[in-house]
């Protein structure tokens, strides 16, 4: 659920982003990506921390798992937001855990692909 709408609305909420009570999980990560696209530094902020969760798993994955490729998705990672979640992922892997990226590699499909079923 770290990667997830749940984590969007969960440091939105945190970042002082209010949503009318009814407004589904869907349509908050909506808006938050629609404020994204206008440059809002509170929103590239969750998006940047869904990327610090993505980055500090990728290592503790490989090492219970014998992976070669990561295939990210989600619509969580549509539009400019989720190149701020892959960028900080790639990162925090290359800076922190550099061994990891000679086992792993990371791959992003095109925009339509990202969100399967949806």
């Amino acid at each position: 659920m770290y990667f997830s709408q749940q984590a969007v609305n969960k440091l939105a909420l945190a970042a002082g982003i209010s949503f009318p009570g009814d407004m589904g999980l869907p349509e908050r990560l909506k808006v938050v990506q629609e404020m994204m696209g206008k440059g809002d530094g509170r929103a590239a902020k969750i998006f940047e921390a869904i990327g610090v969760y993505l980055g500090y798993s990728i290592p503790l994955y490989a090492e219970f798992y014998d992976c070669r490729h990561l295939l990210i998705l989600g619509r969580v990672t549509s539009g400019k937001g989720g190149d701020v979640i892959v960028g900080k992922a790639n990162e925090i892997v290359r800076d922190e855990f550099p061994e990891v990226l000679e086992r792993v590699a990371l791959h992003v499909p095109d925009e339509k692909s990202r969100c399967p079923g949806g």
